[in-house]
This record gives structure tokens, C-alpha cells and sequence, in this order.
């Protein structure tokens, strides 16, 4: 299970209704409201410059946080929606649903790489290109791993490894319904402009037997 659950630190919003929220806005705050989980609903204020902050560093819909919420237990939420103004662009309120252990939820968990040393493609000079740090997988809420392991053991230059490649935790899937690629032994970036450069005089060569001189009687 994942050790860094980042935690979404809110405050217990005092009255409902559109003048509560207006009073919250004036205060810096986005109102809010946490529900499911067999409890009533909660209605809570974040502070505005702490949600912006979360949202322009993205996949804030995708995160999994813990709620801290001064006089109740701290829970488990994912954002089901935010909603924004219309002109300005920020927020203006979100919905977060309380999550059981055995609830489904579409995380990215970051990849990490293994067996470097046992690679002979990087050992000849290749260069490891990630094209996917971290998979989108549905979990069990209960059961986030911490990191999925892509292991590079026998990969020669020009070689991929696709998620199918990955062993992934019981229960979890991919979202995405193809064999997408994670990562690939890329030729050293010299030797790659070496061939380029060949291909290109090869390209333009023009044989011998078609070279006319002008001035031939």
C-alpha cells in the first residue's frame, strides 16, 4: 500500500445553503461537501490558494487523500467533481466521496525500474526512455500499491517493455484496454545522428555513369 497518501486539510463548514458558500468565498475559502460511505454528508471549506495549488499540479480527480477534518476521524476521499466559474476559471466548489476499502478507484501509481545492470542494451551504450513514469490502474482503495516494477533484464537496443511485461498487484488493472509501452532501450543519441548522417549522403549520391558534362563534344 502506497506509505504517501497526501493529506487534504479542510474545516467543518458552520451552515448550507448559497449565502453560507458566498461567505466562504469572501472568506478565501471553496466550499465543499464529503458524502458516501454510509454517513451523513459533510460540508467543509478548503482554503482557496491550497486547492488552487493542487489543481494546477494535476490529476487532482485521479489523487486518493486523506480528509483531516478537525473533530471528526480522517478519511479517505477522491474528488468527484469540481466546479468552476464559468468566466474566471477557479474553482468554486468541489464534491468528494468517502471511500471503503473495497471501493474501485482509477489511481497513477509511479513505475520504478529494476535490473538496469542485467540490461545488455544500456551495457552497449542505449539510453532508457520512459514514455510512461506512472500507470493509470483501477485498485481497491483498501490496496494501493506504493509503485508497480518494470524490470529491464535482457533488453537489447531497440527493445520495449509494455505493461503487459509488469507484474501488477492482485486486482488491479490497467484503464487503458491495449498493451501500451512503458519504456524503451533507446540507441545512444551519437550513433543515431551517425546513421541519420549516412543515410542522408547515401541518400543524395548520384552514380558516376549519370554525371554529364556540358562542355563534351
Amino acid at each position: 500500500m502506497a506509505d504517501e497518501i497526501p493529506d487534504l486539510v479542510a474545516l467543518e463548514r458552520t451552515g448550507t445553503g448559497k449565502g453560507a458558500a458566498r461567505q466562504a468565498r469572501r472568506e478565501g475559502m471553496v466550499p465543499g461537501i464529503v458524502f458516501g460511505g454510509n454517513k451523513d454528508p459533510l460540508p467543509i471549506n478548503i482554503p482557496f490558494n491550497d486547492l488552487l495549488k493542487r489543481l494546477k499540479a494535476g490529476r487532482f480527480k485521479s489523487t486518493l487523500f486523506n480528509l483531516k477534518v478537525e473533530g471528526h476521524e480522517d478519511v479517505r476521499v477522491i474528488c468527484k467533481d469540481v466546479q468552476r466559474d464559468v468566466v474566471k476559471d477557479l474553482p468554486t466548489h468541489l464534491d468528494l466521496i468517502r471511500l471503503r476499502r473495497t471501493t474501485k478507484i482509477a489511481l497513477f501509481i509511479p513505475v520504478e525500474f529494476v535490473g538496469e545492470d542485467e540490461c545488455p542494451g544500456i551495457r552497449k551504450g542505449g539510453v532508457l526512455t520512459v514514455v510512461r513514469p506512472e500507470v493509470e490502474l483501477r485498485v481497491t482503495a483498501g490496496d494501493i500499491p506504493e509503485k508497480v516494477v518494470a524490470n529491464l533484464a535482457g533488453l537489447e537496443i531497440g527493445d520495449s517493455i509494455t505493461i503487459s511485461a509488469i507484474d501488477l498487484p492482485a486486482g488491479a488493472k490497467p484503464t487503458i484496454d491495449r498493451d501500451f509501452v512503458i519504456a524503451s532501450i533507446s540507441a545512444p543519441s551519437g550513433l543515431a545522428a551517425t546513421e541519420d548522417d549516412e543515410d542522408e549522403v547515401a541518400a543524395g549520391e548520384v552514380p558516376a555513369t549519370e554525371v554529364k558534362d556540358d562542355n563534351a563534344d
